[in-house]
């Protein structure tokens, strides 16, 4: 009786030999290692990056075990990145072949590719690359610290593998026309304003403290037109007055130093302090003279940065200084306590008027010489700026095409100015006042800015329209 062969036949390779829970054990081990170097390249990377400049130099100088190792490396900031990359790369990749085999003696091949890609995937996503990274970006410091020294000895080891990619790297940049740099050495202006926004959004920066650093900040873009005292508000002395004539006309406008002109104001020589003229009245041997206490002063373009202006004062020992136009015409004077104002904000004296004046939360009284752009912060609002103003009644001017009274409104995109006080033609004050949506609608109606006169008991509409094109 012959013997019949039905039994299945059986593939030899899913059959585990002895020595596989070895080379299985083996496998294990190495994942777990190359999962550890996943994430330690990965959290390298944050840790680095995310550093600033600025605190590495501290902890340079502070002497902080593994500061100068930082420090060195983000020299080359793009040779850095390529070294982790390449790192991570290795190390990912050799884990997946590591698993694809370790699959492989239990699985079919593509059960095996399978297990691979969904198993390796998830353990590298979390303990490579999220967890690592979450953790660098709450100890970024230490972190950065700890890692440097083993991060610095990867660079070495992988040396041939960087410097080949961070060429190909620089190739591929220089042929599409991009850059190789990563990062700014510093951060950048607008970063540390987002820094001061953020700082008191949490409690760390007063209000006040804020405000400072963003007059700081603007005093930079701020030429001197928009800090000097306007021409027609300057009270000066001529150079043949006596002594008593300057030292009275110093008192009645309350000014401890005034300038002194020879003819106009278009011809300032000099300054003169109170405190110089009485002297000079007290102990000088003979006729007093003007002349004799008058000091120099800077004669400054209005287009000059007012940042550089307050160097050149600081340099020169100056209190004052002369603005002039292009064609040498005197625009105006700047004091160094005009500029300080700019940092500090106003600094009143005596009766002297607040620029903004609240009344209620989205009522105020504000003085005509204020800029556009003081306005818009201090209210928060959006009034345009042009190149014909810069004042609020600058403004206001511009949009009427026509001198203003006292009581006169004018509207623009939810705002309602009103004249509230008129010296001969200049607007001394208005109360500026912020609509609400349901306001500006009645008010208005369909178009977006009018002009109105108010009578007594009441305001009447003498004419409205939107404003000449050349106005806009």
């Amino acid at each position: 009786m012959g013997l019949s062969s039905s039994a299945p036949a059986v593939d030899l390779l899913q059959i585990p030999m002895p020595g596989d829970s070895v080379v299985t054990a083996l496998g294990v081990v190495a994942i777990l290692l190359l999962v550890g170097l996943s994430a330690f390249f990965s959290s390298s990377e944050i840790a680095m990056f995310s550093l600033p400049q600025h605190r590495i130099d501290s902890l340079v100088d502070e002497g902080v075990t593994g500061a100068k190792t930082i420090h060195n490396m983000k020299q080359n900031p793009h040779r850095l990145l390529v070294t982790i990359l390449v790192g991570n790369n290795i190390v990912n990749v050799a884990m997946t072949s590591i698993a694809t085999a370790l699959f492989g003696i239990y699985l079919s091949r593509g059960q095996a590719v399978l297990a691979t890609t969904f198993g390796i995937t998830t353990l590298v996503l979390i303990f490579g690359e999220s967890a690592p990274k979450s953790y660098a970006v709450e100890n970024t410091e230490s972190w950065a610290l700890r890692i440097a020294r083993p991060l610095k000895l990867s660079e070495y080891a992988l040396y041939p593998l960087v410097v080949l990619f961070d060429y190909i790297v620089k190739g591929v940049n220089s042929i599409v026309g991009g850059s190789a740099a990563i990062e700014s050495t510093y951060v950048t202006r607008d970063e540390i304003q987002d820094i001061i926004e953020t700082g008191e959004r949490e409690g760390v920066i007063e209000e006040e403290e804020r405000e400072m650093l963003d007059r700081i900040f603007r005093f930079n873009n701020t030429i001197a037109k928009e800090v000097m005292t306007p021409r027609l508000d300057v009270t000066a002395v001529d150079k043949e007055d006596s002594v008593e004539e300057a030292i009275e006309t110093c008192i009645q406008a309350d000014h401890e130093r005034v300038p002194v002109y020879e003819g106009n104001l278009d011809n300032i020589i000099g300054v003169v302090t109170v405190r110089d003229l009485v002297r000079e009245l007290r102990y000088s041997e003979g006729t007093p003279s003007l002349e004799r206490v008058v000091k120099p002063t800077l004669h400054v373009p209005e287009s000059k940065n007012a940042d550089e202006l307050l160097a050149e004062v600081q340099d020169n020992r100056l209190q004052m200084v002369t603005v002039i136009d292009e064609f040498g015409t005197t625009e105006g004077i700047i004091t160094l306590e005009d500029m300080v104002e700019e940092i500090v904000g106003e600094i009143l004296e005596g009766d002297e008027e607040a620029p903004v004046e609240f009344l209620e939360e989205n009522v105020a009284v504000v003085q005509g010489e204020v800029n556009i752009d003081e306005v818009n912060e201090i209210l928060g609002i959006d009034l345009p700026e042009g190149e014909e103003f810069e004042t609020l009644a600058g403004f206001v001017f511009n949009r009427a095409g026509r001198l203003v009274q006292e009581g006169e409104e004018i509207e623009f995109d939810g705002i309602r100015i009103r004249i509230e006080r008129v010296d001969n033609t200049r607007i001394m004050s208005a109360r500026v006042t912020v609509l609400d949506g349901a306001d500006a609608a009645d008010d208005s109606g369909a178009s977006t800015e009018s002009t109105r006169v108010a009578e007594e008991g009441g305001t009447a509409v003498s004419g409205s329209g939107t404003a000449p094109n050349d106005a806009e």
